[in-house]
């Protein structure tokens, strides 16, 4: 049975309402938590893509990433969970590990389901909730539960 049902949570997922790129993160993180995603991305077989200004290079550790002069450019991770669906971690803070995903690209049940499991993935591998807003938003309507093992609700949809 999936995490989520589509038809309870579409309302989450209507750019018009949340957003076009909502806000996922990962709090109280470490570098060692980044190691973590790079690692499972690496393990995981998914497609990727690391990018320090426009040119695209092998992934380097974490603590090189995070490292970098204050005055660098913010190198992006783009992953490709799936072909169609594209999350860019943004190396701002080794404190918060955050990404975005494109709403447009999660219509559905199939793709809700790969979304519930790429943060079920992230989340297990970390120990830590995943957790998804509107884009500029603070407050999560959804996420992975480390205790639930899977992605819960955590505000109440929009009734369509």
């Amino acid at each position: 049975m999936p995490d989520l049902l589509w038809d309870e949570v579409r309302s989450f997922f209507d750019p018009d309402l949340m957003g076009t790129l909502p806000e996922v993160w990962v709090g109280d993180a470490s570098v060692e938590d980044w190691q973590a995603v790079l690692d499972l991305v690496e393990d995981s077989g998914w497609r990727h893509d690391y990018l320090e200004g426009e040119a695209v290079i092998p992934l380097p550790s974490a603590e090189k990433v995070l490292s970098r002069p204050a005055n660098a450019e913010c190198p992006l991770l783009r992953v490709w969970p799936v072909p169609e669906v594209l999350a860019i971690f943004r190396f701002l803070s080794d404190s918060v590990i955050d990404f975005d995903v494109d709403l447009r690209e999660l219509q559905g049940q199939k793709r809700l389901d790969i979304l519930c499991g790429f943060f079920t993935a992230i989340g297990r591998r970390l120990g830590k909730p995943v957790l998804m807003s509107g884009e500029g938003g603070v407050h999560p309507v959804l996420g992975f539960d480390v205790q639930a093992d899977r992605v819960v609700l955590l505000a109440d949809p929009e009734v369509s």
